[in-house]
């Protein structure tokens, strides 16, 4: 993109001397200081050109609107063209429509738009603009996820305990802006660190199963501290297939804080973690099975924040999600088939996050390799919760809305169990349907016999 810029500056410095311009100034130079749009901008200048260049594409069809989750439910949401590509033209350095606080950033309206003109990525950059002189503690708060995972562990039975008293979760809501209904995490007494220091070793291999050397496991800070079945499964998967999982020293990946608009901490997380990372093996696979936090590095963080950092491409590239990842395996016949029969319908909700990796759905190939496993596809856009968005007082009942029909499909096809990609998204599904969700992972591990289909499932 530099070179580009450089391209340009260079063709419109030969036409000579144009108004408004000193002596030897470039016209970025010219727009930098007289356009708070770029001076103050968080957002990298070309990351913000590309997706400037992206709305004139726009013929304005209007399929983003008819697709977006939130403007179906609430007329609190002007809807993503009308803040987005429509709205973008006339803004320099201020927001035109308040509305685009109500964007949940599920990017269901960049992933339909024909013109592929990047929406949603538009939105959350005008929104970090929007809050950055205003940002409320309460989303300061809730995208501490690392130190939320800390604080909570070695007190897990009083932390869960807690958050289901109503009168506490009352005076969070009251105090923090945190809704007394909106899902919460199930802290965990160990950490997926805990378990990998205690554990006597590695899960033992498949019969005659040969050696098939290392991959990076990325657990993200929920599968660190609150799914952390979820991180057991993936790693003991890994091993019975012959892998040896390396899972070294990582931080938080920045998501929270990038949807929340806090892109300078976003961006030092995100090249913090990769580094730690490719210190692992600048060459291995790296593996994660949760979701959104493998599209945090392999999307969000250069299209959204324009992190344009070796280590963050490096991993962004080397980055497959478990089923992702698995169903490879599976496509180039080096995936052993020997599952258990398990006679059972599941309905399966692919997140907004998983979605806008243009991944397709390879959960439900995956799962459906197993003998006796029906699949049923939810056909639902979102779960409402999009991250930290549903968690929100003033957000709460939107969330709920978006979700409504995904909630009775799994109320209706379930046999005791629900699968989602991603964390949050699995806390939205229990916390709406009370059924048990847990990651496509989970199945797996089941049908090679290593668990029950119905163990614990955080």
């Amino acid at each position: 993109m530099s070179d580009l810029l450089d391209t340009n500056e260079t063709a419109v410095e030969e036409l000579g001397p144009r108004p408004g311009l000193a002596p030897g100034q470039t016209v970025w130079e010219l727009l930098a200081a007289v356009s708070p749009r770029i001076k103050d901008n968080p957002n990298t200048y070309e990351a913000q050109q590309l997706n400037r260049v992206s709305l004139d594409q726009c013929v304005k069809c209007t399929i983003c609107e008819t697709m977006c989750p939130v403007a179906k439910v609430t007329p609190l949401f002007s809807g993503p063209k009308f803040v987005g590509p429509q709205a973008e033209r006339f803004r320099n350095g201020e927001s035109v429509d308040h509305t685009l606080d109500y964007c949940s950033s599920c990017g269901i309206c960049t992933l339909n738009c024909p013109q592929d003109v990047k929406i949603a990525e538009i939105n959350s950059m005008a929104r970090a603009v929007m809050k950055k002189d205003h940002m409320p503690l309460r989303d300061r708060l809730i995208t501490q996820t690392e130190l939320e995972g800390r604080l909570l562990t070695p007190f897990a039975p009083v932390a869960n305990w807690a958050l289901k008293q109503k009168p506490i979760r009352v005076a969070v809501e009251k105090v923090v802006g945190v809704h007394r209904d909106a899902p919460m995490p199930v802290a965990q007494s160990q950490s997926i660190k805990g378990w990998l220091k205690h554990r006597k070793g590695p899960a033992p291999r498949r019969p005659g199963q040969p050696d098939r050397g290392p991959v990076v496991f990325f657990t993200g800070c929920a599968g660190t501290y609150f799914e952390v079945e979820t991180s057991k499964k993936t790693i003991e998967v890994l091993e019975h297939l012959g892998f040896e999982v390396l899972v070294p020293k990582q931080g938080c990946c920045g998501l929270a804080e990038q949807s929340n608009g806090l892109f300078d901490s976003a961006r030092k997380r995100v090249v913090k973690l990769c580094e730690q990372l490719n210190a692992a093996g600048k060459e291995l696979t790296v593996i994660s099975s949760s979701g959104s936090c493998a599209g945090m590095i392999k999307h969000e963080a250069h299209e959204i924040m324009g992190v344009d950092d070796p280590a963050v491409r490096s991993v962004g590239t080397r980055m497959r999600e478990t089923s992702e990842f698995l169903l490879d395996l599976f496509d180039e016949d080096e995936l052993p088939t020997d599952f258990k029969t398990l006679e059972m319908k599941i309905p399966y909700h692919a997140p907004c996050q998983v979605k806008s990796q243009g991944m397709g759905m390879p959960a439900i190939r995956l799962m459906e390799l197993v003998p006796g496993i029906r699949v049923i596809e939810s056909e639902e856009n979102c779960c409402g919760i999009a991250g930290t968005y549903g968690l929100k007082k003033e957000k709460y009942d939107v969330a709920q809305a978006v979700g409504r029909n995904l909630f009775e499909k799994v109320k209706e096809h379930n046999e005791g169990l629900a699968v989602c990609d991603t964390e949050t998204c699995r806390w939205q599904i229990r916390n709406s349907t009370g059924v048990s969700t847990v990651h496509p992972v989970h199945v797996i591990h089941a049908a090679y016999g290593l668990s029950d289909v119905f163990s614990p499932e955080v």
